[in-house]
Formats: C-alpha cells, sequence, structure tokens
C-alpha cells in the first residue's frame, strides 16, 4: 500500500490517496476546533487516541453488521479506509438533550429522551450546517428516498449497539453524528466516531468525557479520551 497525494484536509483529519483507487489513507491529526473553527488547538496524543478509538468502534459496528468503510489501522495515527462518495448529510442521534437541542427547544439539559431523537444536517461549514428535513434531501438530490430510509435505519441501530457498548463501560451515549458514503453502489457508514463528533457523560457524576471539554474550556480534553478509552479496553500503547 502506497500512500499518494493529498486529496483534502479537514478540521481534524487529512485524507490521502493510495495507489488502489477504492482505498484512502486518514491521517488523524492532533488539532481541534470548535464553533466551526473560531476556537482551534493543538492537543498532544489526541491524533493517536482518536485513531484507535475509531478502529475499536467501527470494528465492533461490523461485527454487529454494520457496513463500514474502516479496513485496518495503518500505525499511530492512520488507518485504511474505503473511498466513498460521500453524502452531504450529517445524522444525529439524541439520547439526552444536550447541545443545539437545548438552545432551539429550550429544554432542560440532561432529559431523557425516550425514543431517542433523529435529526438531518446539511454538512456545510460555511452556513454552520442547518438542520434540514427529507423533503430538502429529497429536492436538492442530496440523497436518494432509499438512501435517507436506510440512513435512519443504520443510525438508529447503531445507537442501539453503542448505547449498550457504552453503558456497560459506565458511560452515557448523549448523541453522535454520522456520515455516509457511497461505495460501488452501496451505503456504508463513513468518516470516524470518536469523542470528537459524541457526547460521553460519566453515568453517575455526568461528568463530561468528551469534545464539550474543549469548547467548555474545562481542560483535560486527551485526558477524559484516554479514560472513556481505559473504561472500553482499547489499547492505547
Amino acid at each position: 500500500m502506497e500512500k499518494r497525494e493529498q486529496l483534502y484536509t479537514g478540521k481534524a483529519k487529512t485524507v490521502y490517496a493510495t495507489d488502489e483507487p477504492d482505498h484512502l489513507i486518514l491521517h488523524f491529526r492532533n488539532d481541534t476546533s470548535a464553533f466551526d473553527g473560531e476556537k482551534v488547538a493543538q492537543l498532544d496524543r489526541k491524533g493517536r487516541v482518536n485513531n484507535r478509538f475509531n478502529a475499536f468502534i467501527m470494528e465492533r459496528l461490523a461485527e454487529a453488521g454494520i457496513p463500514t468503510h474502516f479496513e485496518r489501522l495503518l500505525g499511530d495515527e492512520e488507518a485504511l479506509v474505503k473511498r466513498l462518495e460521500m453524502l452531504p448529510v450529517e445524522c444525529v442521534v439524541r439520547n439526552y438533550a444536550a447541545g443545539s437541542l437545548c438552545r432551539r427547544l429550550g429544554v432542560e439539559e440532561g432529559l431523557a429522551l425516550e425514543p431517542p431523537v433523529f435529526e438531518f444536517f446539511l454538512k456545510n461549514d460555511a452556513l454552520h450546517d442547518p438542520m434540514i428535513n427529507e423533503s430538502h434531501i429529497r429536492t436538492f438530490r442530496w440523497a436518494t428516498d432509499d438512501e435517507v430510509v436506510e440512513m435512519k435505519d443504520l443510525s438508529l441501530r447503531i445507537n442501539g449497539i453503542l448505547t449498550r457498548l457504552f453503558a456497560d463501560a459506565g458511560l452515557l451515549l448523549v448523541d453522535f453524528k454520522l456520515e455516509f458514503g457511497r461505495f460501488h453502489g452501496r451505503l456504508l457508514l463513513g468518516d470516524e466516531f470518536s469523542p470528537d463528533g459524541c457526547r460521553l457523560w460519566d453515568a453517575e457524576t455526568r461528568t463530561r468525557l468528551d469534545k464539550d471539554r474543549f469548547r467548555q474550556g474545562l481542560g483535560g480534553v486527551v485526558e477524559a479520551y484516554e479514560e472513556v478509552a481505559r473504561r472500553l479496553g482499547i489499547p492505547l500503547d
């Protein structure tokens, strides 16, 4: 496997082409950002932790029958993945009220949501990732009707799998976002699953163990990620 040209640089990952047209290399960097890039920092060890965290979650999901783009780890900060045609849609599942849901609806933070809330957002930083619905997706052809149904189904299945996984580690999976893409006509889970893209609270104390520590200036961001990894049994060395 040969790493070739850089294709894309995001807020926390860089994507490289390989000598195989169906595969890419994801490089998890130590960069972190919030508020659409208004707050940025470099956090030592973050790239390594998120790379291994993502690999662990993707492997658990694959074992449970969820189709993903993840292939294997290549090193401390790199992973091999299938090359997807990404859909410009983010799928968000909320098990407890937090973040923008509280601001939009005026509900109390920490309120248990039964059943979980599912939402679509347009992936567009310049527009601050606005909330959208199925009608928008259909009209602007961001995904097909079948893909909309499948994204919702897979997101809720993933929620069931991961809610149990984190609960066994004494954690609440508060909410998370997912992205999907097409691979030779098949819809696969893409991007990453790490504490950068979800909220995780200690089940007893409700201590934040996710990116909110960075957003809110609480400190100990990578240490919180490492604590979650330790509870899940993810090897970081």
